[in-house]
């Protein structure tokens, strides 16, 4: 499917070409990708569902059914490690498709034994899975494109259809609950369609045609690879983006987890529409993704991030005064509800193409052999500040307000603002030259 102009190994990323011969060109690859992201948005997402539905209708507790989350999480960092060291040598194509397999079993399982261990050890599948997803992903990217924005936007298009995924998750689940018998089961059959949905992608991975030779590693073996992947860490380049792009999921998963609370403990909000009103946070990162895709292929990077920087920004100063002081209403509807509660969501407009136009630019400027390792590292260093952003925007939410919690958002959207302006810089020095690449865009 490519035929490609290779250069000597170092000298930076490897020009792919699509063959004439192969009339649908990338698209089926392509189709992939976007669908194993969202069937993995609906999975990771639906945490919060089975939470409820486990207490209600599996007996569990609620002290028990909290430590569920864990059961994915800890996978995803454990694994990822493993994910980044072995799949160039075991295949994108063929991870992904393992991967999903593997998922897809679980999600049979589910309606054919249905318990809390079922559920936990599904979410455990999920989460190691996901890893390999995720590495797998962003690593053919680089083999699908040929410069700069084009491997933004395509990151960014993919990115937007987790968003999507969230939201059509939410749909899916909601309609095999039984509202009028809180104990029955039938949303495990919810699985059903999930699992046949994951099959459709994995025959889709199997007829697509991906030549992988450009990302394969020269090292001997995975303990090389693994320590190649420690010794990016010192890189200037990965340590500013390390820093850039732990403050970005700081600021989101602040105010994700704690935009519900935020709309029913300040904007007074009932609670049924404080999570509502929350959705539309989502709403917007998606479609600011998908704006932002279509923007990069006609402006920089470093426009787009700091023009939504200083939205964001505006958008925090502008919306949260409108939040204080407001009376409780039981009576708060749609129709009634604060401005503030409509406003300040919007910032995941902004928000949105932040995260995969810093991943897409990394790496777009390290060797595509490299593109395995770094997205290891990408998701560890990812995890470790969501979990600092929900658990310092918890803390200043406990001990002072809401609206504070909020309003301290703005130091980290500061400090990324000149973590950006270092991450161009570096970026600028490490591409490499345009005589050995000439579409790559600077």
């Amino acid at each position: 499917m490519f035929n490609q102009q290779r250069t000597k190994p170092g000298n930076g990323p490897i020009v792919n070409r699509t063959s004439p011969s192969q009339p649908l060109g990338d698209l089926p690859i392509k189709l992939a990708l976007l669908l194993v992201y969202m069937v993995f948005a609906i999975l990771l997402n639906s945490v919060g569902t089975v939470i409820q539905q486990s207490i209600n209708s599996l007996g569990a507790t609620a002290r028990s059914a909290a430590y569920l989350d864990s059961f994915k999480d800890l996978p995803v960092a454990v694994v990822s490690f493993l994910a980044a060291a072995m799949l160039p040598r075991f295949g994108y194509r063929r991870g992904m498709m393992m991967a999903l397999a593997a998922v897809g079993a679980m999600c049979i399982a589910a309606p054919l034994i249905p318990s809390f261990w079922t559920m936990k050890l599904l979410f455990a599948m999920v989460g190691a899975s996901f890893a390999i997803g995720k590495v797998a992903v962003y690593s053919t990217i680089g083999l699908l494109t040929t410069d700069q924005r084009s491997h933004g936007s395509l990151t960014t298009l993919i990115e937007a259809m987790f968003q999507i995924g969230v939201f059509a998750g939410a749909w899916l689940f909601s309609a095999f609950i039984d509202n009028n018998d809180p104990q029955s089961l039938a949303w495990f059959h919810v699985y059903w369609i999930i699992a046949a949905i994951i099959g459709v992608i994995i025959l889709l991975l199997a007829v697509s045609d991906l030549d992988e030779s450009a990302a394969q590693s020269e090292r001997e073996s995975p303990a090389q690879d693994f320590i190649a992947m420690l010794k990016l860490v010192p890189k200037q380049l990965v340590l500013v983006f390390i820093a850039s792009a732990f403050l970005y999921v700081l600021i989101e998963q602040g105010i994700s987890t704690w935009l519900p609370t935020f709309n029913n403990k300040v904007m007074h909000l009932p609670a049924a529409m404080s999570v509502q009103a929350a959705s539309i946070f989502f709403g917007s990162l998606a479609v600011g993704r998908l704006l932002a895709s279509a923007m990069l292929r006609r402006l920089g990077w470093y426009v787009l991030l700091n023009v939504s920087l200083v939205a964001m920004a505006g958008l925090v100063a502008l919306s949260l005064p409108l939040a204080e002081g407001l009376t409780i209403g039981a009576d708060t509807t749609w129709f009634n509800a604060p401005l503030a509660a409509f406003l300040f969501p919007l910032i995941g407009l902004f928000m949105g193409p932040i995260y995969p136009v810093m991943c897409s630019t990394l790496l777009s400027a390290l060797p595509k052999s490299d593109h395995a390792p770094m997205m290891g590292l990408i998701v560890v260093f990812s995890a470790l500040g969501g979990t600092t952003g929900s658990f310092v925007t918890g803390r200043v939410f406990a001990a002072f307000d809401g609206a504070l919690a909020f309003y301290l958002l703005l130091v980290p959207m500061g400090i990324l603002t000149l973590s950006l302006f270092l991450f161009r810089r570096t970026v600028a020095v490490t591409e490499p030259s345009p005589s050995l690449e000439p579409n790559l865009v600077h």
